[in-house]
Formats: structure tokens, C-alpha cells, sequence
């Protein structure tokens, strides 16, 4: 457990446990249901509402313990299939080196061809309000970039002389991927895996402050953000709090995912594979 000794991670792991811990219990300590109109639209703190009520008078404290789930979770899987779609790509890729290795890279190139932000707009505005289609298209915008890494990881790894035995000892293809080359680029995917998951993170919040993912009156952090900026100046608590949970949610997986790649001792330059 090296990776715990920075305190800069100690102190992300308990932010990132906070996060969590408000976004998967907080809804049960919620004192309000998410869609009860329960005061005066943008009303300020008080003591029956703590951090005010929002644009329709509902309870920002119940929709904030109650709108964290969405948006980790969407985030969570789009990020996992990614890798399970862009790793198999890759792995298959990199320990070939052959004209598959070469056709299935240019694939990848049509794919980073797509505008991200464009591509996840028009998947978003033609299947409406369709949280597979969304979770699915965020996986799709990140499995080029992924194969390019896990690519290049294995490529390096496959030449190694455990490999080359395994291979002499007439082991099958899918045992040498799994065996010997996947346990050898963890360093490279887990300095990959925080910042994507991030990414997943934002572009999740994107799509609901645009009004194209979970809507009203769900309660999801990214839309009460959009749903409350015309308030903020009346009653900024139901716009900083949910914008200050994405934060530090975003910001402390970063810096465990890096310090867990560097304690793997095989954190590597991810912008540098991608090329």
C-alpha cells in the first residue's frame, strides 16, 4: 500500500471517500424528497432548509445527497467498457504486429477522425434522453485513445524474453495477452485510467447541463447546475455545492490514480503513447 504514504493522496482518498459516501448513503439521510416542492423558489439557507431551496423550491440539501449516483456511475461504466473494448483492441494490436495490427489502428484513426464533443451532441440529441446510448457513446469516444496505449504498451512488452519464452513453450495467444503481457502494462493503464475516468466524469455533466441526459425532476448534479444559474446570485448554494462535488470527485481520483502508477513504479508519459 505505498501509494497511500503521500499525504496529498491520503488527504484525496478521504475527499474521494467523502464524495462517494454522499453520493451512495446520502440519499437515504435525505430530509426532503428530490421533487417536493417543499418552500419559496431560491429561498436562502435556514434552519428548516440548510443550504436553501432551488428554482422550484425544492430542497438543494436532499437533491445534492440524492443527485451524485447518476453521474459516478454513468461515468464508471462508460470508462470500464472503454477499456474493455479499447485493452482488447490494443493487446490484439500490439502483440500481432501485422496487418491487423495496421487495420486495426486505422480503424482507431476513423474513430479519433470524430469531433469528441460533437459525436456525443448528436448521439445525445437523436436518442434523447437514452442513458445507454449516452454511457455507450462516452465508451466510444475514448476507445481509440485507449487502444493507442495499450498498443504501444504491449508492443514494448512482447519483445521481452518472458514473452518470447511463453511463446517457445507453445502457449496459446490469449494466455501469453493474459498472462504475460496484461499484468506487465498495469503502470501504463492506471496512469490512463484517472484521468479518463474523469473525463467520463465531465462529459456526463456536459450532457446533463445541456438538458440531453437525466431529466427534470431528477436529481443529478450536472442539472441542477443548469437548472439553478439564473439564480446564482439570489441563492448560490444550489449551483456551488453540486459544481464543488464534481470537483473534488474529478480532482481526487487524479491524484490517487497517479500516485497508485507511481507506486507500480511503471507510471509512463500516456500523452507519448497516444502519439
Amino acid at each position: 500500500m505505498r501509494w497511500v504514504r503521500p499525504w496529498s493522496t491520503r488527504i484525496a482518498l478521504g475527499v474521494l471517500l467523502f464524495v462517494l459516501g454522499i453520493a451512495f448513503i446520502g440519499p437515504y439521510f435525505a430530509p426532503y424528497s428530490t421533487s417536493a416542492l417543499a418552500g419559496i423558489p431560491y429561498s436562502t439557507p435556514s434552519g428548516t432548509f440548510l443550504l436553501g431551496n432551488d428554482y422550484l423550491g425544492e430542497d438543494v440539501l436532499s437533491r445534492v445527497l440524492s443527485g451524485g449516483r447518476s453521474v459516478i456511475l454513468f461515468g464508471a461504466l462508460a470508462t470500464v467498457l472503454a477499456y474493455l473494448v479499447g485493452g482488447a483492441v490494443g493487446l490484439v494490436a500490439g502483440y500481432s504486429r501485422t496487418r491487423l495490427d495496421s487495420g486495426l489502428m486505422r480503424g482507431m484513426d476513423i474513430l479519433l477522425a470524430f469531433p469528441p464533443i460533437l459525436f456525443l451532441l448528436l448521439v445525445a440529441t437523436g436518442a434523447g434522453a437514452n442513458l445507454v446510448a449516452l454511457v455507450i457513446a462516452i465508451a466510444i469516444i475514448h476507445v481509440p485513445s485507449i487502444a493507442r496505449i495499450v498498443r504501444t504498451a504491449a508492443a514494448e512488452t512482447s519483445v521481452r524474453g518472458y514473452v518470447e519464452a511463453a511463446v517457445a513453450r507453445g502457449d496459446r495467444t490469449r494466455m501469453i495477452l493474459r498472462r504475460e503481457i496484461l499484468p506487465n502494462i498495469w503502470g501504463p493503464i492506471m496512469a490512463d485510467a484517472g484521468p479518463r475516468f474523469t473525463v467520463s466524469i465531465l462529459l456526463v455533466a456536459a450532457v446533463s447541463f445541456l438538458g440531453l441526459g437525466k431529466a427534470p425532476p431528477a436529481a443529478d448534479w450536472a442539472l441542477m447546475i443548469s437548472e439553478n444559474r439564473s439564480g446564482i446570485t439570489i441563492n448560490a448554494w444550489a449551483v456551488v455545492v453540486p459544481a464543488l462535488m464534481i470537483a473534488a470527485l474529478t480532482v481526487s481520483i487524479n491524484v490517487i490514480a497517479d500516485s497508485i502508477a507511481h507506486s507500480l513504479g511503471k507510471s509512463v508519459d500516456t500523452e507519448a503513447l497516444r502519439r
